[in-house]
């Protein structure tokens, strides 16, 4: 096994935009293979994206952000909270309003990549991550793509799953107040990253890597707290759990580039599966 990565984190509240204009502040934050772009937007603003490699998703985590997306001819209306897929080329998002949205692009734009605050940490490629591939094209062919952030919850389905053929996001309700140290979900991911974005309250997210027999591959636990708006970078194979800490709303939008064939296996929780197929199984 590869010598493992830590974790990387983008704290957007008390790091500087990378881009800033009268009416949008921009900070990125990456991965190996996902960049994570935080903007706070007041009306009128306009985020363009020019020859844009593949598709690309844009998330408004809250109700009273509206946005107007343009691609390929096509405009669309997005209404908070909802998740919104883009297809490859030339695409704009207009704000309708004041508020803060999230666009996720592949590290394959590397107009961004190099840009991003913490461009460092990648500068040697997380070997124990496969080399991206994305998953077949949509079905009716390329177009904006809207999904809705309030769909009820349903007993035996995990959070509000979406996927296209580069992302998978699983937009969850969050939960009210603290959460019970005693109630925590450790886990780890054999070979692909999480990126738990914090779209509201406070959060400590606890790391642990395995022992392997080479001590030099051995790094510290981390106990790493992240408010609102954070990404947090959570790279194969660290045991992981996320606990939140506000007296309010603790919210986490949880991202995987590409797709989960684990949850895209589960019958029902991929709530736009009929639209993007996923690839053959693994042989």
């Amino acid at each position: 096994m590869a010598p493992f990565k830590p974790a990387s984190y983008g704290r957007f509240y008390e790091e500087t935009p990378v881009e800033e204009s009268e009416l949008a502040s921009t900070w990125l934050t990456r991965g190996q293979n996902l960049i994570v772009a935080y903007s706070a937007v007041r009306s009128g603003a306009v985020l363009a994206r020019s020859g844009q490699i593949d598709e690309y998703a844009v998330i408004l985590p809250d109700a009273g952000l509206s946005v107007e997306i343009t691609a390929g001819g096509q405009t669309e209306t997005a209404h908070g909270p909802c998740v919104a897929f883009i297809p490859p080329g030339d695409s704009s998002v207009r704000a309708l309003g004041d508020g803060g949205l999230y666009r996720l692009i592949t590290s394959r734009s590397a107009d961004l990549a190099a840009r991003c605050a913490n461009a460092g940490d990648f500068a040697t490629p997380d070997l124990n991550v496969p080399e991206f591939t994305p998953w077949p094209d949509p079905v009716g062919g390329w177009r904006i793509r809207v999904y809705s952030g309030d769909v009820p919850s349903q007993p035996g389905r995990f959070g509000r799953i979406y996927r296209c053929t580069t992302i998978m996001v699983n937009l969850t309700s969050g939960r009210a107040g603290p959460r019970d140290p005693a109630d925590l979900s450790p886990h780890h991911h054999d070979d692909f990253e999480q990126y738990s974005i914090a779209t509201a309250g406070e959060f400590i997210h606890h790391l642990r890597w395995p022992w392997t027999g080479n001590s030099a591959h051995w790094l510290e636990d981390q106990h790493a707290y992240c408010a609102a708006p954070s990404v947090a970078v959570i790279p194969p194979p660290a045991t992981h759990t996320s606990q939140g800490m506000s007296t309010g709303l603790n919210r986490l939008a949880d991202v995987f580039c590409p797709p989960r064939r684990d949850f895209s296996a589960r019958e029902g929780w991929v709530l736009n599966a009929a639209d993007y197929p996923a690839p053959d199984p693994a042989p």
